[in-house]
């Protein structure tokens, strides 16, 4: 069997031949539960789409993996904690929560679903081992791995409110700044919207009803980093903080 990788999935082929493709389209749960940002609102276009060839073709299969929170996205501030500078948080650290998930233990989650016919036409969300985790709890970890005081800086949340409006405004002017309005929409979604299930019959986050694999935790990823550094997880423009 050859696995042929790209942007927005794993196409294989059958050793005899018959060929036939199974995509694995990588995200967040959140977004797809709530989609109010353009990225989300493709992605859920692109996921219709692999539903219906599949409706349509017998020989094609997909299935879905919707990771939580990746581990690298949570370690933008390990280095700033670690010279002394405060954690930055938005609110009071508890206005969303996340069971991120490392990329070792998503890549064997995805070969579980290579082999696993009961993971065929399914949409599987997956997070890591472990409890959920808000800003508050990640950032008291990390404090304490460093062995200082927690000192956390709270932003409130309206403040991005503020700054999205005047990019929506700008962007009217300047049409080129509308990727950084966008960015800013898409920061001010994950500063309060937590990556879990969202329980239909209660409309809230349900960290219960959220799946864990793997044994790769967080505070193990702090330690590491710590050690180590962030070489081969930087974010990029990804960054906010």
């Amino acid at each position: 069997m050859s696995i042929c990788a790209f942007s927005s999935g794993i196409t294989l082929h059958s050793p005899k031949g018959q060929s036939f493709k199974r995509l694995f389209s990588s995200h967040f749960i959140n977004p797809i539960q709530k989609p109010l940002l353009e990225f989300q609102r493709a992605k859920l276009k692109f996921e219709a789409e692999l539903m219906k060839e599949a409706e349509e073709d017998d020989g094609f299969t997909y299935s879905i993996v919707r990771p939580t929170a990746f581990f690298k996205s949570l370690g933008g501030q390990i280095e700033l904690v670690k010279d002394g500078k405060p954690y930055v948080m938005f609110g009071d650290g508890k206005l969303c929560a996340c069971k991120p998930i490392s990329e070792p233990d998503l890549a064997s989650f995805i070969a579980d679903c290579v082999l696993s016919e009961d993971k065929l036409n399914q949409v599987l969300p997956i997070g890591g081992p472990g409890k959920a985790l808000t800003p508050l709890e990640q950032g008291e970890m990390l404090f304490r791995l460093v062995g200082r005081e927690p000192k956390f800086l709270k932003v409130p949340i309206e403040i991005m409110d503020f700054a999205i409006g005047v990019l929506d405004f700008l962007v009217k002017i300047f049409p080129s700044m509308e990727d950084a309005a966008e960015f800013g929409k898409i920061g001010r979604y994950y500063a309060a919207e937590s990556m879990l299930i969202l329980d239909p019959e209660t409309g809230e986050y349900s960290a219960e009803k959220t799946p864990s694999y793997g044994k790769d935790t967080l505070e193990n990823f702090f330690q590491r980093v710590l050690r180590e550094g962030m070489a081969g997880q930087e974010l990029g423009e990804q960054t906010i903080f």
